[in-house]
């Protein structure tokens, strides 16, 4: 009798100490600039992203990478793009990489800490063959495609069929946008709640192709005299109703508030002639300040101070370590973390721990912030370049005096210029080779009937 009473008080401290552990949502939009939310003064409707920010925190400056596969990697590593071959670009449709398999991954680490792990909406860390599939990269479940650029109604790559469960071919009707709200809903709603759920929804919205339903484009034909700014518009409002679905599936299916973390940011800045990054330079594929400063929220009820804002420069590998500190996780087995334990910064506006932040370094380009400095090079060269460019030019913006890097002080600043550089320099040293993959498909490449699958 002993026995089983000291087994059922074991049972109940362990189920308490599981629930101690936040449950953690995590939503990444594609291609949001910064001035596409309501709450960065932008005419796109946002009620749900903007009712997120008056609850949380505001990270004014939250970076990122300059386009999709190299954010989703250091995010599922803490480790930046250039340790993990994913400085160059985007993983293409036909490449034969991905993120590297000895790399402990985010969903990993939360699984070993007693987290049910989910992904619902867009991997882009390589589909080459099954070991890079999200099911063997530490989710228990996933819903939703693996390239970029799908056809939003047909769920269609180059001719491929690209929408899965669980990385089997699925065949759910709807556009994606919708589709991943209520799929993420769903598991909202049927999850055991003693367990923490670590929900990962990376949307394809609003990434090209332009496609949204006709009722939310008419909606927009006051606003935007431009057709393709309607339908922007239409696909970020669309998005913002799915991010208010979920929303309301923790509120429905009474997700305790006070032990649930909801985060919110883009995966790179907006494509400029689409979208808007307000009075920052460039936009996405750029290593300019529109191009990897984003919009970013953190909400947790009893836990962060709602309607604030945090100016202290974080990058989306901190996510990484951050996590994993709040849910109690250990990375033995990780590689050395380039991400740093941000909680305290966010939760109480603490001094940002980074000595810098590497933006990227890569052969054609690289930039990196230290304190208010930041130096680019090349910051013409686009992310998705395969060759160098003839054109070689070195900048200095203090980005706190001048956010929109509007005047190079370079060479009025020599000593800090130097500084930055040699640092540049030291971190490319230490970066592994690139994956190059061309920006279109070899010749001999036959796209297969559903993307991730052998024939």
């Amino acid at each position: 009798m002993k026995r089983i009473i000291l087994f059922l008080l074991m049972l109940i401290t362990c189920q308490v100490q599981a629930a101690e552990k936040p449950h953690i949502i995590f939503m990444m939009a594609d291609d949001l600039g910064w001035g596409d939310v309501g709450y960065h003064s932008s005419k796109i409707a946002t009620p749900n992203i903007d009712k997120l920010a008056k609850q949380g925190v505001r990270l004014n400056q939250f970076y990122v990478q300059p386009v999709c596969s190299p954010t989703r990697g250091a995010l599922m590593t803490g480790r930046y793009p250039m340790r993990l071959g994913l400085q160059c670009g985007v993983v293409r449709p036909w490449a034969n990489h991905g993120l590297p398999l000895d790399e402990l991954t985010l969903p990993e680490v939360l699984g070993k800490a007693g987290y049910k792990t989910a992904l619902v909406g867009k991997w882009h860390l390589g589909h080459f063959s099954p070991d890079f599939l999200p099911t063997h990269r530490g989710f228990d479940q996933q819903y939703g495609h693996y390239n970029g650029a799908l056809d939003y109604f047909t769920h269609i790559r180059d001719g491929g069929h690209d929408w899965h469960r669980n990385d089997t071919a699925n065949y759910d009707e709807g556009y994606s946008t919708d589709l991943i709200g209520k799929e993420a809903a769903r598991i909202i709603g049927e999850h055991d709640k003693s367990d923490p759920l670590f929900l990962y929804v990376p949307f394809n919205a609003p990434h090209t192709p332009l496609q949204a339903p006709e009722e939310y484009i008419e909606s927009y034909t006051q606003s935007f005299k431009i057709k393709n700014r309607r339908i922007y518009a239409a696909m970020v409002t669309c998005m913002d109703d799915a991010v208010g679905k979920i929303i309301a599936a923790l509120q429905q299916y009474d997700f305790p508030v006070e032990n649930t973390l909801i985060f919110f940011c883009s995966d790179n800045g907006g494509i400029k002639k689409l979208g808007s990054n307000g009075k920052l330079r460039d936009g996405k594929s750029s290593l300019y300040e529109g191009g990897v400063r984003v919009p970013a929220i953190a909400v947790w009820k009893g836990e962060l101070k709602a309607n604030t804002d945090v100016d202290e420069p974080l990058h989306i590998v901190d996510i990484f370590p951050t996590f994993a500190y709040l849910a109690g996780a250990k990375a033995d087995n990780a590689k050395a973390l380039d991400g740093i334990n941000v909680w305290p910064t966010i939760a109480n506006g603490k001094a940002t721990p980074h000595a810098f932040i590497l933006h990227n370094v890569s052969p054609f380009a690289g930039a990196i912030r230290m304190g208010d400095w930041k130096l680019i090079h090349n910051g013409h060269v686009r992310a998705n370049v395969t060759s160098a460019d003839r054109k070689e030019i070195w900048e200095l913006f203090n980005i706190k005096k001048d956010p929109s890097e509007t005047n190079d002080v370079s060479k009025k600043r020599p000593k800090v210029f130097a500084r930055l550089k040699a640092k540049l320099a030291q971190l490319e040293s230490e970066a592994v080779k690139a994956n190059i993959t061309p920006n279109r498909p070899p010749a001999a490449f036959v796209v297969p009937k559903i993307w991730g699958q052998s024939e």
